[in-house]
């Protein structure tokens, strides 16, 4: 698992196509670069970004970013367990439907289930589904297990379990597979509207 801090550093650029062969780092294929901030330390930049990295590097979000070694989608626990991380601070992106047919985005602990009745209540709905898997990518831009809260195609009402309220940070899909990133909720309400309410079964 390879950790990194996103934001500015003002130093070196330095080319590190090795970087992507190492066994170190599994999933660095998509890394290219290495630079140094202002204090040495190495920093791990990607090719190709997801819309998340961009988001939060344009509008300089206080972030960490987390790779796991991963050949699909897997659960949500084995994710927290690769990162290390209590499962409880690890969230899911689960996109459902209303009954008047509008789209919502709810965050819950990677470990529970969305109880619906109370999601459908946190939205004003009287009914809510889930969003059928093949209609993800289409609706979101993001695939099964890497769809992340942040950079989706249109902008939904969004609501965050209110166990988040816990931690410090909550860590959460940074826009694909393999790939998490770390925020508080301060720093996400930045970049995605949403509210807290409680969710989970």
């Amino acid at each position: 698992m390879a950790k990194w801090s996103c934001g500015k550093q003002d130093i070196i650029y330095k080319y590190a196509l090795k970087l992507s062969r190492n066994k170190k780092y599994p999933n660095s294929a998509h890394a290219i670069f290495l630079r140094l901030d202002s204090f040495g330390q190495r920093i791990l930049f990607m090719s190709d970004k997801t819309n998340v990295v961009r988001i939060f590097e344009s509008k300089k979000i206080k972030c960490k970013f987390y790779t796991y070694d991963s050949d699909g989608a897997i659960s949500g626990v084995e994710v927290a367990k690769q990162l290390g991380q209590n499962p409880e601070k690890v969230f899911k992106t689960l996109v459902a439907v209303g009954k008047s047919g509008k789209n919502y985005v709810f965050m819950i602990p990677v470990a529970e289930e969305l109880d619906l009745k109370k999601a459908a209540a946190a939205v004003g709905e009287k009914s809510i589904g889930m969003l059928k898997q093949k209609d993800l990518l289409p609706t979101t831009g993001y695939v099964h297990g890497g769809c992340s809260p942040v950079g989706m195609k249109k902008r939904f009402a969004t609501v965050i379990d209110s166990s988040a309220e816990n931690f410090d940070t909550i860590i959460y899909s940074a826009g694909k597979i393999g790939f998490q990133v770390e925020t508080s909720l301060d720093e996400l309400g930045k970049v995605v509207a949403f509210t807290v309410g409680k969710l989970i079964i």
